[in-house]
């Protein structure tokens, strides 16, 4: 049975959380939507609003306090962000307040609050936090509880794969346009050979892809799932000769 994001946040506020340095954390919800706002927010969205997460706006539209996050706001109301290259329907709903985001990557198809990736703007990159909300907001409240020891922290220090550094996953237009897999494939044909995909259907928390390695402007994404392609940046001599345009 899955975990549902309303029970997290009760069982976090009847919990005596604390940070890592013995200091006690209040937690302060945010007030719960009324009904215009609900039915003003239903309209924004791209898929019809779950009802786990209907419940939850009913409760609170979002929670501070945790050292996880400089605000949460799952109505992104508050968030000023957005990437749509990388998520056409993203929502922004938690900021550590250094630049970087935690968006919920939303489509047509959605049924959850979910996957959750976090956008980094330094180094640049996007790795994929949680499957959904409820996951998201359990790891957040582990920042508060001893060991501290959370995905949320880990992720963020880019700590289990070393996305920027390694660049793991990255396969070669090339080898990803003769795939097995048929959706891969057809992603892939039609890119340059300057390119390189990332696919991240199935990926853990953690994975992701550099995109500031690459060049600006190039990030490509699959209309549905989260497969991207990125043009490798064009050296000094392809510059000269006009290559890789």
């Amino acid at each position: 049975m899955s975990l549902d994001p309303l029970d997290v946040i009760r069982d976090a506020l009847g919990r005596a959380l604390v940070d890592e340095d013995g200091e006690a954390i209040t937690l302060r919800p945010s007030a719960a939507l009324s009904e215009p706002e609900l039915a003003a927010f239903r309209d924004t969205l791209p898929m019809a609003l779950p009802s786990p997460i209907e419940r939850l706006l009913r409760f609170c539209s979002g929670i501070d306090g945790t050292s996880a996050a400089e605000t949460i706001d799952f109505t992104g109301r508050t968030i000023g962000f957005e990437f749509v290259e990388a998520f056409p329907h993203g929502l922004p709903i938690a900021a550590d307040g250094w630049g970087n985001f935690w968006v919920v990557d939303l489509s047509p198809s959605s049924t959850d609050w979910g996957p959750i990736y976090f956008a980094c703007h330094d180094a640049p990159i996007v790795l994929l936090q949680s499957g959904n909300l409820a996951e998201f907001l359990v790891e957040v409240f582990r920042m508060d509880t001893p060991p501290h020891t959370s995905l949320i922290d880990d992720v963020h220090e880019d700590r289990l794969f070393r996305v920027w550094i390694d660049q793991p996953g990255i396969l070669p237009q090339a080898v990803a346009a003769v795939s097995p897999d048929p959706m891969l494939r057809a992603f892939a044909a039609p890119l340059s050979a300057s390119h390189v995909v990332v696919d991240l259907r199935g990926a853990a928390p953690g994975q992701g892809f550099a995109w500031g390695r690459y060049r600006l402007g190039s990030l490509k994404r699959h209309r549905v799932e989260p497969i991207f392609a990125l043009e490798k940046k064009r050296g000094v001599l392809d510059r000269l000769l006009g290559r890789g345009r």
